[in-house]
């Protein structure tokens, strides 16, 4: 997964500029809302972690919303996880650089979902769910490389829009080299979208008494993320990502 060639968008830099000095929370939340923590650090790219704290403050469910990692005012661990409903992790680079980054919280993170808390992984988070190297959340379904999976419409490592299913619906999405899904016949997830080639492109399981929601393409993706020739025909919606986020907290 390359560097994207976007900054933070209209849309993602107007919510950080609401948001209060250093905590991460916006002006017009409620410390009665849900909290979601987004993980903002060397695991993820600039843009992606701002784009997944506006899908989630838009979200219905209303949360508020914290960035935590290791230069923000809260720190990602067993303590700040303990106050959430929703752990997020961002697009990013290459797993294997940034699990030197998250290996240090991999036991509080799969303890928070163990215990009854919910993952949310976009992209790179969605491969980091896994066990190679990952958190291990997940049992009986497999993450791999969209790009190198038999009959793929899309080769390359390059941003581009990739078709999807979505509950039965045909809808395109911001993609660069995200992850599919393989699922054991018996496993206990639901699809909420597939590729082309059939293979699952979104889905919520369950690790002990949490929720974990995975998505290979970005839903999260803003105007700002769609440049040099790259554009979406559907337009610019965040209901397939509001529609991830709701069927992983239910």
């Amino acid at each position: 997964m390359k560097r994207r060639d976007f900054l933070i968008g209209a849309s993602a830099a107007g919510f950080v500029a609401g948001l209060t000095g250093g905590t991460g929370v916006g002006h017009a939340s409620s410390t009665n809302r849900p909290l979601a923590l987004v993980y903002r650090g060397p695991a993820a790219y600039p843009g992606c972690p701002e784009a997944v704290a506006a899908l989630l403050s838009g979200a219905p469910t209303g949360f508020r919303v914290q960035f935590c990692g290791p230069d923000e005012h809260v720190r990602l661990s067993a303590d700040t996880l303990a106050e959430a409903t929703v752990y997020a992790q961002p697009g990013g680079g290459e797993a294997r650089s940034a699990w030197r980054s998250l290996r240090a919280h991999s036991d509080d993170i799969r303890a928070f979902v163990n215990d009854g808390g919910h993952y949310l992984g976009f992209c790179l988070g969605a491969y980091l769910a896994g066990g190679g190297p990952g958190f291990g959340l997940l049992t009986d379904v497999a993450v791999e490389s969209y790009v190198r999976s038999a009959k793929a419409s899309v080769r390359g490592t390059d941003s581009t829009v990739v078709g999807v299913t979505w509950r039965g619906q045909r809808r395109h999405m911001y993609f660069q080299d995200g992850a599919h899904f393989r699922l054991q016949h018996d496993t206990p997830a639901t699809v909420l979208a597939t590729y082309d080639t059939g293979a699952a492109a979104a889905v919520v399981t369950t690790c002990g008494a949490g929720r974990v929601g995975l998505v290979g393409p970005h839903p999260e993706a803003d105007q700002s993320w769609y440049t040099n020739g790259v554009a979406n025909p559907d337009g610019i919606r965040f209901d397939l990502g509001h529609d991830l986020i709701e069927s992983t907290i239910r």
